[in-house]
């Protein structure tokens, strides 16, 4: 164990302490903010995977500025965002009505804990439920502080209003999820990673097909809470279930008193076309999970809407957050309720979306094995004897391009709602060259 000394030594600065005693800078590191910024890419980047834990491989651009869709790398590059921190970013970097928001109100005052009433929480809670339809807002903070909340509301629900057995609750979920990463969250998942050397996990969850209406039919029991789902998966691969399916979970569910909880983290606030992804569908369902694009790219913000029937089943002291609701996340996200409105973001992502999808499928290359999506959430899925989906995002990212490969051979190509057309087409041209020369082909052989 080190000396009390050599620890009160490194709390001083970001150098090291060595067996000696001696103060040692990593390799790269300045120690002042104002040397930092000369720092490289690859400097930087040592410095993280050597003090950051192995839980991420990012790629390897360490981006320092950002506005609109475009970032900056500390070398000076800049890159087109075609990820959109997987919808966290739907309004882009930066966006001046949220920031000013957010300043605003980080002048005013931030955090209070629940504990205290503030003057932007009930606010928030009254125009988001009616944003959404709904009763009633329960404020987290991450999407899967709320997953977790809607979880613990069906299963609380199922016990007191449909007489389910103590702790015998059931809730179905789909394969293909991604739900989060807490450990009661990667118990419903089907990804043997997440899932590995996590256990003992958390029962009452089963599995079924996406898209499939007759697996929930036969998966429901009478100890069956909820159906969780989400109306276009993600990280599963950007994949759409037939239309109507929203519809007839819902009719299903309703038929056999099961909550279906929609989990809208990534997919809502106009990400694919619609307000909700629900509404292609054109149903509402009993608990909706949002998150990401709530917090306006600025802050973490999430929440689970539902009807003050179902969370009736609380009573103070059962769930809470020390964050959840706190005054700064509530004026950003009320802030970004307007600007979804006042810019027309459905209108524009259902647009732009149509021309994205259109202009991907027109390219001509034989790695390309599906463009699928809705609005502004689409994948381009690649041939398997191509190579992975990761290769081709590292080429993209040599041409500028940020975007990120998901369940082995899909290319997320999910940009900001704000993007323009030429700013589409900037990128449609380096997509379109990755996939097409002979540079990628005989990399990915």
């Amino acid at each position: 164990m080190s000396a009390p000394t050599n620890l009160a030594a490194m709390r001083k600065g970001s150098s090291q302490v060595n067996g000696n005693g001696a103060r040692s800078k990593p390799a790269g590191a300045s120690g002042t903010g104002a040397a930092d910024a000369a720092l490289t890419n690859a400097q930087l980047a040592a410095i993280e995977h050597q003090y950051s834990a192995p839980n991420y491989d990012p790629l390897p651009a360490v981006l320092a500025t950002g506005r609109g869709v475009w970032v900056q790398d500390v070398e000076g590059k800049k890159y087109l965002d075609m990820l959109a921190g997987y919808s966290a970013l739907s309004f882009g970097h930066q966006h001046p009505r949220i920031i000013s928001a957010f300043i605003k109100q980080a002048q005013r005052l931030t955090v209070v804990s629940r504990a205290f009433e503030n003057d932007q929480l009930g606010l928030f809670c009254k125009e988001l439920a009616e944003f959404c339809g709904m009763e009633q807002t329960l404020p987290m903070n991450t999407g899967a502080e709320a997953v977790e909340t809607a979880i613990k509301t069906a299963r609380k629900w199922a016990y007191l209003k449909k007489g389910v057995p103590a702790d015998k609750a059931e809730i179905i979920c789909c394969i293909g999820n991604f739900h989060g990463r807490t450990t009661t969250i990667v118990s419903m998942s089907a990804v043997p990673q997440y899932k590995d050397n996590f256990g003992p996990l958390t029962p009452g969850f089963r599995l079924i097909p996406f898209g499939d209406v007759e697996a929930l039919k036969s998966a429901i029991t009478p100890n069956t809470a909820a159906f969780i789902v989400e109306p276009i998966q993600g990280e599963g691969g950007i994949n759409v279930p037939p239309d109507g399916y929203m519809a007839r979970c819902l009719d299903i569910c309703r038929s056999n008193k099961v909550l279906l909880i929609a989990d809208e983290v990534q997919t809502g606030f106009a990400r694919t076309g619609k307000m909700f992804a629900c509404e292609h569908d054109g149903m509402r369902p009993d608990l909706l999970v949002l998150g990401k694009a709530l917090g306006g790219g600025v802050f973490p913000v999430s929440a689970v809407v539902s009807s003050r029937e179902i969370f009736s089943v609380f009573k103070a002291g059962d769930h809470g957050s020390t964050f959840g609701g706190n005054p700064l996340g509530a004026a950003v996200g009320r802030e970004v309720l307007r600007v979804l409105n006042d810019e027309r973001l459905v209108e524009r992502a259902t647009e732009t979306g149509e021309f994205l999808r259109r202009r991907l499928r027109a390219i001509k290359s034989d790695k390309i094995k599906e463009v699928r999506g809705k609005g502004m959430l689409n994948g381009i899925e690649i041939r398997k004897e191509a190579g992975s989906a990761h290769h081709y995002v590292k080429e993209l990212l040599k041409l500028g391009v940020l975007c990120k490969d998901t369940a082995g051979q899909v290319i997320r190509i999910t940009p900001p709602l704000v993007i323009t057309q030429p700013e589409c087409e900037w990128g449609l041209e380096r997509i379109a060259q990755a996939l097409t020369s002979a540079r990628a082909s005989k990399a990915a052989t």
